[in-house]
């Protein structure tokens, strides 16, 4: 790979990851793609000449083979996997759901962190990119659960901005509203296909996972002492959370 930039995307079997994956290699990145979904992986690695690394980020054994496949320097990592899970008032959750959340979007987040900290510092000029959300920052009925682990990302995003100053590391939040991915909202409503398109329905246009991508993609190639602590993006049809334009 030579002096070729190497980056971490996890979460790179759908979605934003795997768009994330493919304009960081036109970028001239080499990506380690990494999910669960290895046929997904495989695929998408063959397809940028990147390298596929199957990994569950909540389990801590295959995230240290993970760290293991990168070697001993990374220049960019990007913590995509995550997730949200039904949509019930609080008062009606279940905390099995909660604890789901929890474990991939800030244990997964924290474990893969912690692996691969020592070789984003060893390259130098490091980036680690935390894909939190709007609902990191703001609440919503039904979102109880997923609006605590995203309030958790962003909450380790800055502490670890704090720890890392003065390392080579820079730390960014990249914080999207609406996104119409193909899987996002079908997993939040449990696969009822109906249920997750009535989240977009009247929406003219939606964020789309490119969208993100070029957001991450240019933070991570703004020069080292640049350091782009948040960035929020929203479709123009979402003023607020509540504010969403269906006239489409």
């Amino acid at each position: 790979m030579g002096s070729m930039p190497t980056a971490v995307v996890t979460g790179a079997s759908s979605g934003i990851g795997a768009a994330t994956a493919r304009s960081l290699s036109a970028a001239g990145f080499h990506v380690f793609c990494v999910a669960r979904r290895t046929e997904r992986i495989e695929a998408l690695a063959a397809e940028i000449g990147g390298t596929a690394v199957t990994c569950d980020v909540t389990d801590e054994a295959q995230v240290a083979a993970l760290a293991e496949a990168v070697g001993p320097t990374l220049d960019l990592l990007l913590n995509n996997a995550g997730g949200a899970i039904g949509t019930d008032p609080v008062a009606a959750s279940d905390p099995d759901d909660w604890r789901r959340m929890y474990e991939v979007n800030v244990i997964g987040t924290l474990l893969v962190t912690r692996a691969l900290l020592p070789a984003l510092v060893a390259s130098g000029a490091g980036t680690l990119v935390n894909l939190g959300s709007t609902a990191g920052h703001i609440t919503y009925e039904g979102g109880g659960g997923y609006t605590a682990a995203k309030h958790g990302v962003t909450a380790m995003t800055e502490t670890l901005r704090l720890e890392l100053n003065g390392q080579p590391v820079r730390v960014t939040e990249i914080a999207p509203g609406m996104v119409r991915t193909d899987e996002f909202a079908l997993k939040r409503f449990g696969g009822d296909a109906d249920k997750a398109a009535s989240v977009y329905a009247g929406v003219r246009e939606p964020l789309v996972a490119e969208d993100i991508a070029d957001a991450i993609v240019w933070v991570a190639t703004r020069p080292q002492h640049v350091n782009v602590d948040l960035m929020v993006l929203k479709p123009i049809a979402q003023a607020a959370q509540h504010k969403v334009d269906r006239s489409g």
